[in-house]
């Protein structure tokens, strides 16, 4: 997520999310199309998912993945950006992929945070914002408990509770999506919220959930990684920002860091 201030400080700076089944020539032909139009790349990551070991009911296994972020600056491009958009709408027809373009300077994006009941990480996504380092606007922050409003009242936004039990979990993330459609949030930061998102939720929001999850992907996925970290005895612990998907910790990769311990 501290990604976000580099990306969007550069009026001149855009990006490209893709997502779609994995094929080769894909990186080639959309590094290509920025070229031939000007543009240069400032920041590329991608990632694969493993082939699915189940069968479908036609007896295929699921394709692999492919996911790509790509940040380009496009201060000296000679044509239109309509050009651009058109060519990688094209593009993602002839490889099957979808995209989403985000124009730098254009606007500042509208965050919800959704949180539980540890209140670090959003103590430092505040903080940060606050200080200019998050070029962003945060909207709403959403949660499951009351304690942490008190937080969200220091900094004048917005808090809204959503209690979640095994009952009423689709009905809460109904008013959940109504509630982020009213503000016309742009992206949603999981910062420690306990609660696993529902596959339609994910599916609703699409490359636009960050979780930031509190070990070096992919090890030690899901509950307690603390923990499975100490039973294994690491040396050196992390934590990774990725967007959700409807598999659990699987998403691709933003970014990471680790400590030695």
């Amino acid at each position: 997520f501290a990604g976000l201030a580099n990306e969007t400080n550069a009026t001149k700076e855009a990006r490209l999310l893709l997502a779609g089944p994995d094929a080769s020539g894909i990186v080639a032909s959309f590094s290509h199309l920025l070229f031939s139009r000007g543009c240069g790349i400032v920041d590329c990551t991608s990632e694969s998912s493993e082939i699915d070991a189940k069968v479908d009911k036609r007896g295929q296994h699921s394709r692999r993945m492919f996911f790509q972020r790509i940040l380009f600056d496009y201060s000296n491009t000679s044509v239109e950006r309509n050009v651009i958009e058109d060519e990688i709408n094209d593009l993602c027809v002839r490889f099957g992929m979808k995209s989403q373009l985000s124009w730098g300077g254009d606007k500042r994006r509208r965050i919800s945070i959704f949180v539980s009941k540890y209140d670090h990480c959003l103590w430092e996504l505040l903080l940060r914002q606050r200080a200019g380092e998050l070029d962003c606007e945060i909207a709403i922050v959403i949660s499951n408990h009351e304690e942490l409003r008190h937080v969200a009242d220091t900094f004048d936004i917005p808090y809204h509770v959503f209690p979640i039990t095994k009952d009423n979990k689709l009905e809460q993330e109904l008013k959940q999506i109504s509630l982020i459609e009213q503000h016309n949030v742009d992206l949603l930061v999981l910062a420690r919220y306990m609660q696993i998102l529902s596959p339609s939720f994910c599916s609703r929001f699409q490359n636009q959930i960050i979780n930031i999850h509190h070990s070096f992907l992919p090890a030690f996925r899901g509950g307690s990684p603390y923990h499975k970290a100490h039973e294994r005895g690491v040396k050196l612990v992390g934590a990774t920002a990725h967007y959700a998907t409807t598999e659990l910790d699987e998403g691709p990769i933003i970014e990471q860091d680790i400590m030695r311990v």
